[in-house]
């Protein structure tokens, strides 16, 4: 235990946020303790592996033109995967399929659209590289639809869009720059899917931080992060009452946990972060299949119902040769309604229209009722992602945070790794800054 007795900064939270800081942070030369609650690292981000399938928690795309792969790179974690083709894609409306408006010739040639809107879709998406989306993160997404577009089945194309990039299903609440600004990097470099899953990722910076010297501790569970007369961070008390005293804690976790982990946290600036989040949720079917009943059938997204299909392992490494990976969801209204046993045949239907006779090749599924995808959405009320707290928390000296609802750069795990290493830097420089006033 020797090694977690004395360490300068502590992180609580072993998913891809903790892990990339505590990797700065030691790369940094300082000494980091990682502590884990769950007996595996990784989060949201693990992989479970079944049957030579790897399955992520959800569906998952990697973003290339965003902050994440940037910043894993920085790491020298170099993600591999192939980017989705689409070809093969189709747009569900009123439980028909049609051609993927995917680019010019699709766009003019599929029956979603009439004539007059496939030519203000056409507008669109010939000018959304011109965006300035810096203006629009306090519109929402609704009230920019609305005075943007004249035709419904525009309007209806385009959050569909919108629900696919930021997984997000909450129009009058979403900030619309920062959903155009998610889309910019959807059509400027597309996405990877990566190969065996998102666990490589968790995997190569759990690598990183051990080489780097961070100690990593699972199965850990800290009850408070304590804090001295004067309201700065003085260390933190493990659930067998063992307290370690350190002046920096970074906690990796959401605005709810952040505040119940601090003493008095409900006193504290986080208190108001955590009191406004909304959390993005989605239902998740995954089916792994013997075999593709419809080869060239790997993506299908409904416009007038919140839903997704994706073939994964067309692109990815992610089933035995000859099999294949379906991963579907249904992206989640804030106070939606519907009963998990509704949701889960509405998933299977989709099933059914793309992929008929899947039901016979099922090697194994699993369906997530209702997991939170981001912690709290940019709000358009709260200015999009300009609006989130910095990783720094001032009110409390020494604390700091990281995550998908920290720091004003990008969403998911671009959020989660970009604000990660502003944390990693944050402390760096307050430690400098507490060196240069003790001499």
């Amino acid at each position: 235990m020797e090694s977690i007795l004395e360490p300068e900064v502590i992180v609580i939270g072993g998913g891809v946020a903790g892990l990339a800081a505590a990797s700065f942070i030691a790369k940094e030369g300082r000494r980091v303790s990682v502590f884990e609650q769950s007996h595996a690292l990784g989060g949201r981000a693990q992989t479970k592996e079944q049957n030579g399938f790897y399955l992520n928690i959800g569906p998952h795309a990697l973003y290339r033109g965003g902050r994440g792969i940037e910043v894993l790179r920085e790491l020298g974690v170099e993600p591999k995967g192939r980017v989705p083709s689409v070809s093969g894609s189709f747009a569900v409306k009123n439980k028909i399929k049609h051609t993927f408006p995917a680019g010019t010739v699709s766009l003019f040639t599929t029956s979603l659209f009439g004539l007059s809107a496939k030519l203000e879709a056409a507008r669109f998406l010939a000018s959304i590289a011109r965006i300035d989306c810096e203006l629009l993160m306090n519109v929402s997404v609704s009230e920019w639809l609305d005075r943007t577009f004249a035709h419904n089945e525009v309007k209806e194309f385009i959050l569909a869009a919108f629900r696919v990039a930021t997984y997000t299903n909450a129009p009058d609440l979403m900030s619309a720059g920062t959903a155009l600004a998610q889309l910019q990097k959807a059509f400027d470099k597309s996405v990877l899917y990566l190969d065996e899953g998102w666990q490589t990722i968790v995997d190569g910076l759990r690598d990183v931080a051990n080489k780097a010297g961070a100690s990593i501790h699972t199965a850990v569970r800290i009850d408070a992060v304590t804090r001295e007369a004067d309201g700065r961070v003085s260390g933190v008390r493990l659930s067998d009452g063992t307290n370690i005293r350190t002046s920096a804690v970074l906690i990796a976790s959401n605005p709810a946990t952040a505040v119940s982990l601090v003493e008095n946290g409900s006193d504290t600036s986080l208190s108001k972060w955590a009191e406004r989040a909304v959390p993005v949720r989605a239902a998740c079917l995954d089916v792994a299949l013997s075999r593709l009943p419809k080869e060239k059938a790997t993506f299908a997204l409904g416009i007038d119902r919140p839903l997704y299909l994706s073939v994964h392992s067309a692109s990815a490494r992610l089933a035995p040769e000859g099999s294949a990976l379906i991963q579907t969801a249904k992206y989640l209204t804030p106070d939606h309604p519907d009963s998990a046993e509704d949701v889960e045949r509405e998933l299977e239907n989709l099933l059914d229209l793309v992929q008929p006779g899947w039901r016979e090749l099922v090697v194994y599924s699993r369906f997530l009722p209702d997991m939170t995808v981001v912690n709290s959405l940019p709000l358009a009320a709260l200015g999009g992602t300009n609006g989130r707290p910095e990783p720094e928390v001032i009110d409390v000296p020494g604390l700091f945070i990281a995550g998908d609802w920290v720091g004003n750069e990008g969403m998911l795990v671009d959020a989660s790794l970009s604000s990660a290493r502003k944390a990693a830097r944050s402390i760096a420089s307050s430690k400098a800054a507490a060196v240069a006033v003790s001499i």
